[in-house]
């Protein structure tokens, strides 16, 4: 698949097959997550690949939006580490840039994933924290559910003109 496939094909996959993912697909995926542009080339990403039940279950007992993760056989929480930080504030476009290279990649290995938020909401924060045993200085930026897709969304094209800018708002 070339990336322009890829990018075009990705959806957001909720629905997966009882099947393990090996390992050796899931470190490609965290590989590609930290091939990821960052600010000064900090790199200040964490990853905790989540595969325990109990930790699943925990997760979607706090979070509305991850109930999914119950059925998935992995999530990776994708965490910014304040202390690897050279320009401070830049880790949530960082560790952004490291989770759109992890759907990707999982997309590209035949796997499907969905990006399910937690920062900024502070409350997701202190919960997901809690459940990861985070020190304090790692704070977490989103949930990656992975999995063998169970289902297959269309594609659509989402190419819009209207947003586009030349040189100003106004610009043609």
């Amino acid at each position: 698949m070339d990336i322009f496939e890829a990018l075009h094909t990705r959806r957001s996959i909720r629905k997966y097959k009882k099947q393990e993912v090996p390992e050796g697909i899931v470190q490609k995926i965290l590989a590609a997550a930290m091939m990821a542009p960052s600010a000064g080339n900090q790199q200040p990403w964490q990853f905790i690949v989540i595969t325990d039940d109990g930790q699943k279950e925990k997760m979607a007992t706090v979070h509305p939006y991850v109930n999914m993760v119950r059925t998935a056989p992995l999530a990776i929480l994708v965490c910014g580490d304040l202390t690897k930080e050279k320009y401070e504030g830049y880790w949530p476009q960082d560790c952004s840039a490291a989770m759109e290279n992890m759907l990707l990649a999982a997309h590209g290995s035949g796997l499907g994933a969905v990006w399910t938020g937690i920062y900024p909401l502070d409350d997701r924060v202190a919960k997901f924290s809690e459940i990861c045993k985070l020190p304090k200085h790692v704070i977490p930026l989103g949930l990656a559910i992975l999995g063998w897709p169970d289902h297959s969304p269309s594609a659509t094209d989402r190419f819009n003109p209207e947003c586009i800018h030349y040189n100003n708002w106004e610009g043609k």
